[in-house]
């Protein structure tokens, strides 16, 4: 499940991208499957960087890629590398997690070329408050979701850390409505039968990428998304219009 769309942030051959905060590696894979650009990835758990490697390792042996790929654990609030580093950065539901959303977001741009783009996506406030609402275990564990983001709360974050957004997007309705029902039926009760019959029908219709499907969550993406994505530029470098 892809959120951060890759043709909205124009990754071009030869980019080097960060994937932030990586988590299992989703987006890790994408960059390195579909482009010839090198991919960084990091996340603070040790276990969803041999996940990702694992992953990134298969790919390498079964095609022949142009690009590369490094896997690091790091925190996003203090990054090891030299200002400007990237073309490119993809930061995918991360800022919620963080007590210091504010100094991740300053070390992202920090890190991001002068002429660079980066996509930054959070849960949506509607489907959150809902969850939260419905359930305390599913933001009530260490390393869960700490805040909600109004689109306009997430807007000004990252405009006042000297960002200038271009595109905004919503995200994964269908997927909104599983975890409805996995709050619902229980957030640790992964095996409960009617969640576990909806996320079959979620991942084939990621297998079958199904026409009415896809016209369906893009009419639902404008009612009840999963995540809103922003994409967005350093100020100094947007074009006077």
């Amino acid at each position: 499940m892809i959120t951060i769309e890759l043709d909205l942030l124009d990754i071009k051959d030869g980019d080097i991208t960060l994937d932030a905060g990586c988590g299992n590696g989703r987006h890790s894979w994408e960059v390195y499957n579909k482009n010839h650009s090198s991919i960084i990835a990091f996340d603070i758990d040790t276990l969803c960087i041999k996940k990702n490697k694992y992953v990134l390792d298969s790919l390498k042996e079964q095609r022949k890629i142009k690009g590369s790929y490094h896997l690091l654990i790091a925190n996003v609030t203090k990054l090891p590398f030299k200002a400007g580093t990237f073309d490119k950065i993809i930061c995918s539901e991360v800022l919620e997690h963080i007590p210091e959303d504010k100094s991740a977001v300053e070390e992202l741009i920090r890190i991001l070329s002068k002429n660079g783009a980066i996509g930054i996506s959070v849960p949506h406030y509607l489907a959150e408050s809902i969850c939260w609402k419905l359930s305390g275990d599913y933001y009530g564990f260490p390393g869960g979701h700490i805040r909600k983001y109004k689109t306009r709360e997430l807007l000004d974050l990252v405009n006042s850390a000297g960002l200038s957004v271009y595109t905004i997007r919503h995200k994964h309705a269908l997927h909104s409505f599983y975890w409805v029902l996995r709050c619902v039926f229980g957030v640790k009760k992964e095996k409960a039968l009617i969640p576990s019959l909806y996320n079959k029908f979620l991942e084939w219709d990621l297998r079958t990428n199904h026409r009415f499907f896809r016209w369906l969550e893009d009419l639902l993406n404008h009612l009840c998304p999963k995540s809103v994505a922003i994409y967005a530029r350093k100020k100094e470098y947007v074009p006077a219009e």
